[in-house]
């Protein structure tokens, strides 16, 4: 990546948006602009799980706003992630679709666990270079991740269905607060979390982070009041605790260091903090610099370098759990991406990535497998869409999948996908792969040539007579191939010279 190059990461969070601008330089992001707006699409969730018109309208909102201070930028120049609030939302499509088009980039939505590998990065990154065993908690809007590492390296990551506008609503919902309500907070919020003590014991850590939001907050009103600076204790925290039992009401809230973003949903949050701190014994937790935003930008960087992407090792990892046959699914990838070259757009940036994703599709396309051998390319997309892949967005993993499903079979299944000219490629080139690769061998290619006509959606697939001769079986699945083509909105012609 260039020195001097702007980089821009929005995080669209349950109870704020942000917008994060910084400038690449020599390893490091120099922050340029911060932007944050409280949306609170967290609490615009009805009894169906679908956005609210009124939530989906403020999310759209600020996107103008931040599409505005966009302006100019490129696509690699950013990347907009969504947290929990979109993950539950059923109408979540609708609201990304409109979202896209307003902010004039994609919007990702990241599992669970994807989102607790990136504030880790955020947070690490943003720390001095130690072996220290770190433990990060980030309390969100309707979801609150822990992640243990070492480094920049995070080796346990988890996500929970506790946060402050749910804890808020369920717990607190007309604002008052009384020793009953903060009582049935908290033993509800470490009913959820308790799975975490097995994996996130106090012998695994060194010292506590907490990211963002919630700790933020509390540790901005402990610092004014008096205690120490840049930190939450747990006695610091009992105290905050009785400032707001003696308030009763959040409007009755006076303390310095309290936003107005944050009155509405200071109950939900502390109360999940305590019972977080005295679940995993934490007595003192420090603010880090770092969040989610922060490691998007610095995935951002190391994606671009090309030799550290996070989904290369995912890929490699899942193809490793389930057994997948390591020779054939190599032979593949290079068949499919050399038939891809013929083929590709002419940019030299879109192919690069269309190119990886066709590497992936191929390491796995027998993932299902290990189910069943029978329509084990449905039973792999079935795992695609269901995995948690540490550094892809969830939408990412489901085209992935639609890729895997489209290996083999009647293309009428993937109809809605050919208006897409790249991910049309992906799947011929694939398709074409497995075929010759049928007999798990090294596929002979200098017999064949493979041409693109894009306005007539149209492929020329030639073997000269030789190669034929010598692959009667490969030729015959070919004209079967080219037959399943009939019945799309593209064509395959295959001919022998």
């Amino acid at each position: 990546m260039n020195h001097g190059t702007l980089l821009a990461a929005i995080d669209l969070g349950s109870n704020s948006f942000r917008l994060e601008i910084g400038r690449y330089d020599h390893g490091q992001i120099q922050r340029i602009e911060y932007l944050k707006e409280t949306v609170r699409q967290g609490n615009g969730l009805d009894e169906n799980r679908n956005l609210t018109p009124e939530a989906m309208e403020r999310g759209w909102a600020c996107l103008a706003r931040f599409a505005e201070r966009l302006s100019g930028f490129k696509k690699a120049q950013v990347r907009a992630v969504a947290t929990q609030t979109l993950r539950e939302a059923k109408n979540r499509d609708a609201f990304i679709q409109r979202g896209c088009e307003i902010l004039g980039f994609p919007i990702e939505v990241i599992a669970g666990t994807e989102e607790a590998r990136l504030i880790y990065q955020g947070v690490s990154h943003m720390l001095p270079h130690s072996d220290e065993r770190r433990l990060v908690i980030d309390i969100g809007g309707r979801s609150t991740e822990l992640v243990l590492g070492t480094g920049t390296q995070a080796t346990e990551t988890a996500s929970f269905h506790v946060g402050s506008v749910t804890w808020s609503m369920s717990y607190f919902p007309q604002g008052e607060f009384t020793e009953q309500s903060f009582y049935r907070a908290e033993i509800a919020a470490q009913a959820v979390l308790e799975e975490a003590l097995s994996s996130y014991p106090r012998a695994q850590w060194d010292k506590a982070y907490g990211a963002s939001g919630t700790v933020g907050a509390v540790a901005d009103i402990l610092a004014l009041a008096g205690w120490p600076e840049g930190q939450v204790t747990l006695e610091g925290l009992n105290w905050l605790v009785k400032c707001l039992l003696r308030a009763g009401h959040a409007s009755n809230v006076r303390m310095e260091g309290l936003k107005e973003d944050r009155r509405a949903v200071i109950g939900g949050g502390v109360s999940v903090l305590r019972a977080l701190m005295e679940l995993l014994d934490i007595e003192t937790l420090q603010v880090a610099q770092g969040a989610l935003r922060h490691g998007v930008l610095f995935e951002m960087v190391e994606r671009d370098d090309h030799t550290t992407d996070t989904r290369d090792v995912s890929v490699q990892r899942l193809a490793q759990k389930f057994a997948i046959d390591a020779a054939q699914a190599l032979r593949v990838s290079k068949a499919a991406l050399t038939l891809f070259d013929r083929i590709a757009p002419q940019e030299a940036t879109p192919t690069n990535r269309l190119k990886r994703k066709l590497s992936w599709a191929a390491q796995l396309h027998e993932i299902g497998v290990a189910i069943s051998h029978t329509d084990y390319h449905k039973h792999g997309a079935y795992i695609l869409d269901n995995a948690d892949l540490l550094g892809f967005g969830m939408q990412e993993l489901h085209r992935l999948g639609v890729l895997v499903l489209g290996q083999r079979g009647k293309l009428k299944k993937l109809e809605a996908e050919f208006d897409e000219p790249e991910f049309v490629k992906l799947l011929l080139a694939l398709r074409i792969a497995i075929i010759l690769c049928h007999a798990r061998k090294e596929p002979e290619h200098n017999g064949l040539s493979l041409r693109c006509h894009d306005l007539k959606q149209h492929f020329v697939l030639t073997a000269d007579a030789t190669w034929t001769k010598r692959y009667p079986q490969s030729a015959h699945l070919l004209r079967q191939e080219a037959l399943a083509w009939e019945r799309t909105s593209w064509s395959l012609q295959f001919s022998t010279d």
